[in-house]
């Protein structure tokens, strides 16, 4: 190139940027003011829902065909990324919704499609995903909840837990074993609602973060659905199950920037007010270095998401390395970056009156959900092995 010949760096499409202000705007006044209260009583911030239904943010992955915004993987990411600024449990109400109803997105038929994703996009329904179960958590495929085909139905029975939304969602992507002696390859993906008889959910769990999003085990006893709730062919549920999380581990990455991002604008804001030995603190050079590495992280942290959301977008073959590391990589820097925020507003910082205390205590569950950050280096190095990167 030559000297003075001027180049497009790297920036985002104008349209995204919009979606960003878009929703910083409606959550700076209708989501943020509730995210303290739905920590505190840990209740589901249903003003919150409102808000971002009615800006269209609370399922915004859903394709227009469905009635859906028809946002691309990119601009999920940011509207992930902008809710969880101001309220981390919030967030998960379209982070959710997108894990609920990829499934059917990746392999669901058509009808299945029409019936499911329309109310969901139109803001009557929420979507839950169940995966997990007491014995199955990391090990998903040792799940024990079984289907078994009686004519035109299946009949599940057992327990799926760590479910997000659990008790508020109308629908739920279950896996279960429909082929008992081929493990990974015997189980099959369901779609069942809340209203299904046999359906039911225990106490919500007591957890150090994201309060305000409940987290319950969903209780299947007979529960009897058409055979054509069944997503994909049967046997194949549990590549969907991997594939699903390809893309959504993009969308947890989000989520943990938009946690950090919360937490670095107050200690800027407040470390530049506050006074100490005669000037601001933000003028005491260690403060300074602080505030370096995590802006630093942050960044990082953002690019490799965004890229890996584009990746998501695309369906490159190196998605399940990209989604593994940048759902690692960002959550790791989100707890070291609420961490050093605590740290930066000194004994006020861990105190409820300031909220870097709660956006610490809900980075850590980034770490552990949709894959701990373990399992995310285990994949990622089976990747790199392999030469799929």
């Amino acid at each position: 190139m030559a000297a003075g010949e001027s180049f497009d760096v790297y920036r985002l499409p104008e349209e995204h940027e919009a979606i960003r202000e878009a929703v910083r705007e409606a959550c700076t006044a209708k989501v943020a003011p509730h995210a303290a209260e739905a920590d505190e009583t840990a209740e589901f911030p249903k003003a919150s829902y409102d808000a971002l239904r009615a800006a269209d943010f609370h399922a915004p992955h859903i394709p227009e065909e469905y009635g859906g915004a028809g946002a691309d993987a990119l601009a999920t990411a940011i509207v992930i990324e902008e809710v969880a600024r101001a309220c981390a449990s919030s967030s998960l109400i379209p982070a959710v919704n997108k894990l609920g109803t990829m499934p059917l997105l990746l392999s669901g038929s058509d009808d299945l499609k029409r019936r499911y994703l329309t109310p969901v996009a139109a803001g009557d329904a929420m979507f839950s995903y169940c995966l997990s179960e007491p014995e199955a958590g990391s090990d998903a495929a040792s799940m024990t909840t079984r289907a078994v085909r009686d004519g035109d139905h299946w009949v599940l029975n057992g327990v799926k837990r760590w479910i997000t939304n659990a008790g508020v969602s109308e629908f739920y992507t279950v896996f279960a074993v429909t082929d008992p002696t081929a493990r990974s390859r015997g189980i099959s993906a369901f779609v069942v609602e809340k209203s299904d008889a046999g359906v039911s959910f225990g106490a919500p769990e007591k957890k150090l973060g994201i309060k305000g999003s409940p987290t319950r085990e969903v209780y299947l006893d007979n529960v009897r659905i058409p055979a054509d709730r069944i997503i994909g062919a049967e046997g194949t549920g549990f590549a969907t199950a991997m594939r699903t999380l390809d893309h959504t581990r993009v969308t947890i990455a989000a989520q943990a920037i938009g946690i950090a991002q919360g937490a670095l604008d107050y200690a800027k804001g407040y470390v530049a007010e506050r006074r100490q030995f005669g000037k601001a603190v933000a003028e005491f050079q260690g403060v300074q270095f602080m505030l370096a590495d995590m802006g630093m992280k942050l960044e990082a942290a953002r690019q490799l998401t965004y890229a890996a959301a584009g990746k998501s977008e695309r369906g490159d073959a190196d998605l399940t390395y990209f989604g593994a590391a940048a759902k690692c990589f960002a959550s790791d820097a989100a707890m070291e970056i609420t961490t050093d925020a605590v740290q930066l507003l000194g004994g006020y910082g861990y105190t409820r009156d300031y909220p870097v205390e709660r956006m610490m205590r809900d980075a850590k569950i980034t770490q552990i959900y949709e894959g701990t950050n373990q399992v995310q280096r285990i994949v990622m190095a089976r990747q790199l092995l392999s030469g799929a990167v």
